[in-house]
């Protein structure tokens, strides 16, 4: 397969102590790796340290890294991560590392490394970062490593302008020649209005401010149905969201069709005041009855995944299902980093792939008002104040989330 101009260029002008390639997501970043991990590798063969590969966790680096080596160039050269997070690529013994905890500073503490690979590197824990620029302690020593933009505060954007020895490529988009423009054309859709335009397609690092979900909020009409008669529902979930302090008891029920193509939020339940969990148990019983009488008799209603931070009310719902004969299964929320449960649902409405039907004003209300927190500046949190409504968020996202990524990969838009 042949590179394009930027590719070739870092393959010709990365000789930095750090080297780091910035920008949108498949913009080509990353494939050039595949043909310089090798090169780097055996450029110090045989030299001390260690060589070593970061990324977010080690099932990351596992997907990202390993087995498309291992595609390129077999598994004799490139083997899996084994249970020692250890690896042998090239010949060498390569030690593979989670990054996103503090708690892996310890891993390399202490150790002297003469090569790193960073995967997905604004992912870490900034002390990992801060403990691998003192290990890289050999004249040799270098670095290369790939991440997207986050906001513009971001310690890495902060190391990348910094007077360190770097080289650094920035990539948007259309830097990528090879990328099917079909598939160009779909991803700049899903992510129109949106901080993640900027970010993944311009690969600009900018703060995410004002509305979060501005597509749905200028035009809600275009998301907002009236009937289910057109859709072809295969079955439907349910998300549950507990109320505490300011924030409100949640329920929302997502419809799914066949092939995935589209969700829709079928019905919402929000109680603001005070409830025992008797009448929040009362509260389900007959939101559960509604569900199915909106969906019919033809749509299973069996999954709820409630917020795992309530186990004594995931307990009594439990024992609630059985008392009452609801014959639905009662799971732990996942709970997923809220900021990839926002950028699923851009991707959805950017799509065209969401609708709600029009009774689900709470939630409607909540798509349209969500405001990132401008008072961050250091990272992208989500407004949570009381004054906008995130219970019915919470509950939507949670009622998708088991199935978020076989939607987002069914929908042609895999990162």
């Amino acid at each position: 397969m042949p590179f394009s101009p930027m590719q070739l260029a870092y393959f010709r002008d990365a000789t930095h102590r750090w080297n780091i390639k910035s920008g949108a997501t498949r913009s080509g970043k990353t494939h050039m790796d595949y043909y310089l991990i090798p090169k780097r590798i055996r450029a110090v063969s045989g030299k001390e340290g260690l060589t070593m590969l970061l990324g977010n966790t080690k099932g990351t680096l596992q997907r990202n890294i390993i087995e498309p080596l291992q595609t390129i160039w077999g598994e004799k050269l490139v083997s899996s991560i084994r249970s020692d997070n250890t690896a042998t690529l090239f010949g060498e013994k390569v030690f593979c590392i989670g990054a996103d905890k503090k708690s892996q500073v310890d891993i390399i503490r202490g150790s002297s490394i003469k090569y790193c690979y960073g995967d997905e590197a604004a992912t870490w824990h900034e002390d990992v970062f801060t403990m691998l620029k003192s290990r890289l302690d050999k004249p040799y020593s270098m670095f290369d490593g790939t991440c997207n933009p986050e906001h513009k505060n971001h310690w890495f954007k902060k190391f990348i302008d910094s007077d360190s020895d770097v080289y650094c490529q920035h990539y948007s988009l259309d830097d990528n020649p090879f990328l099917d423009p079909e598939v160009a054309a779909n991803i700049k859709k899903e992510y129109a209005g949106t901080v993640y335009y900027e970010r993944y397609v311009k690969g600009l690092w900018v703060n995410a401010e004002g509305l979060i979900y501005r597509k749905f909020a200028d035009n809600p009409k275009r998301y907002i149905i009236d009937s289910l008669e057109s859709f072809d529902i295969l079955f439907a979930t349910i998300g549950v969201d507990f109320g505490g302090g300011k924030s409100a008891h949640a329920f929302n029920c997502t419809a799914f069709t066949r092939g995935f193509r589209q969700i829709i939020t079928v019905h919402d339940f929000r109680r603001k005041d005070a409830a025992t969990p008797d009448i929040i148990y009362q509260d389900f019983d007959l939101f559960l009855k509604e569900c199915r009488a909106i969906l019919g008799n033809k749509v299973t209603v069996s999954e709820v995944f409630a917020d795992s931070a309530e186990q004594t009310l995931i307990g009594g719902m439990r024992a609630k299902a059985v008392e009452l004969g609801w014959k639905v299964d009662i799971r732990n929320a996942r709970k997923g980093e809220i900021n990839d449960r926002i950028r699923f649902y851009c991707i959805m409405q950017g799509a065209d792939r969401y609708r709600i039907l029009s009774s689900c004003t709470s939630t409607i209300e909540a798509f349209e008002e969500a405001m990132w927190d401008d008072k961050f500046i250091t990272e992208d949190v989500r407004l949570d104040d009381g004054t906008t409504n995130i219970d019915n968020l919470d509950a939507q996202e949670y009622s998708t989330e088991k199935y978020m990524k076989q939607l987002i990969e069914i929908g042609g838009a895999k990162r």
